[in-house]
């Protein structure tokens, strides 16, 4: 059992990796390894997508691995291995993004990343700290999480999700703002686990023992 977790060079990668390494050890989900070979994703039981700052560079910088792209989609989409994108990896996953410049994404899970827009102006973009989750729809992802559960966010995009039934979470920031988002074999946390303490290690541990 092996998760992969990819290297694109968007973002220090070392938090991640030893958050996963530490619950893969605890619920004895094999090895963890970072990678931008396609031939080491092809081969992975999961796929975990990191990803820091602005939707365009990181898709940009996503597509210059040559078949980096391609592998994920053959091991996710045609085989149905679990997938989770973690903050711009999340955004991703949806039909476009609007940050700067409209820019294609996976289209993995149909909706549009657009600003943050809080109704309060006394809330600042971006929404930096920590926040209570609101839990949407139940999920494997969720044992042992419970409404009102924080977790760590630095964002100033969101997705809005086409479908309803694929939002599973949010947080309030003014207004709703997702947080947690999935279909099938494919989530999406738009917080960082691997910096929201035992709430984060706990949805890791869950994504690591997720059997869709």
């Amino acid at each position: 059992m092996t998760t992969v977790i990819i290297d694109y060079e968007s973002g220090n990668l070392h938090s991640a990796e030893k958050a996963f390494q530490r619950m893969a050890g605890e619920v004895g989900a094999g090895a963890v390894t970072v990678t931008s070979d396609p031939d080491t994703v092809r081969r992975a039981d999961r796929i975990v997508l990191p990803g820091d700052g602005a939707f365009p560079a990181c898709r940009a910088q996503l597509f210059d691995h040559r078949g980096l792209f391609e592998a994920m989609e053959e091991v996710v989409i045609a085989g149905g291995k679990p997938f989770l994108g973690i903050c711009i990896g999340m955004q991703m996953l949806a039909t476009r993004g609007l940050e700067y410049e409209e820019t294609p994404g996976f289209d993995w899970v149909s909706g549009t990343v657009t600003r943050i827009a809080p109704a309060d102006p006394a809330l600042k973009v971006p929404h930096m700290g920590w926040n209570d989750l609101v839990i949407d729809q139940p999920h494997p992802v969720f044992d042992g999480i419970e409404t009102g559960h924080h977790a760590y966010f630095v964002h100033s995009y969101h997705m809005l999700v086409d479908d309803p039934a694929q939002l599973l979470a949010h947080v309030d920031y003014g207004g709703p703002v997702t947080a947690v988002v999935g279909r099938d074999n494919i989530l999406g946390m738009q917080f960082h686990p691997e910096k929201s303490q035992a709430t984060g290690l706990r949805m890791i541990g869950n994504f690591l023992r997720w059997t869709p």
